[in-house]
């Protein structure tokens, strides 16, 4: 565990973006347990993978820095419900996603950086860490309106979005 901003940081809570002090956390072991124990890629497919997982947390920077966090949590404390609260929270990962995506088309423009097999590694693990898979696996069932980050095929649409159109404009969610 260490300290952030946003509270006590622990490594079971995955990778994430603290708004208070602007800081992305990682922890690295998260990386090994999206290939073995969610098999969210394989191989040096992986290191596209954990591009895009570290793009998504960017992403939520960007949203930070555009004032769209700011907002969001002031609806949720004023959304009435649990439930209106976690479909914001979603369009707030899926936008996320969507930015890792436009990250992705400027990087492949630029650079020439994707390999065979990196957009479907990055496609897999969107869906490995979709709300639906991961209560599946963990309860057995599944339970939309718990979901705070969208299912398998929300996550992989939104990135795919991101990266074939290669701008903000096409990354929101909230409409």
């Amino acid at each position: 565990a260490t300290r952030s901003g946003c509270g006590a940081a622990q490594s079971a809570m995955g990778p994430f973006y603290c708004p208070t002090d602007r800081e992305i956390y990682l922890d690295t072991s998260f990386f090994r347990d999206l290939e073995r124990r969610f098999q969210g890629c394989s191989g040096k497919a992986c290191e596209f993978a954990q591009a895009y997982v570290i793009a998504h947390e960017v992403g939520h920077h960007v949203q930070n820095l555009f004032g769209i966090l700011g907002k969001v949590q002031q609806v949720q404390r004023s959304a009435g419900s649990q439930v209106a609260a976690n479909r914001l929270q979603v369009q707030v990962e899926l936008q996320a996603d969507c930015f890792a995506g436009v990250w992705a088309h400027h990087a492949e423009q630029k650079w020439k950086l994707l390999q065979p097999g990196d957009i479907e590694a990055a496609l897999q693990t969107a869906a490995a860490i979709g709300d639906d898979m991961l209560q599946r696996r963990t309860q057995g069932h599944v339970v939309p309106d718990s979901f705070t980050h969208g299912s398998s095929e929300q996550r992989k649409r939104w990135f795919t979005n991101g990266l074939k159109e290669g701008t903000v404009k096409a990354c929101n969610t909230f409409v």
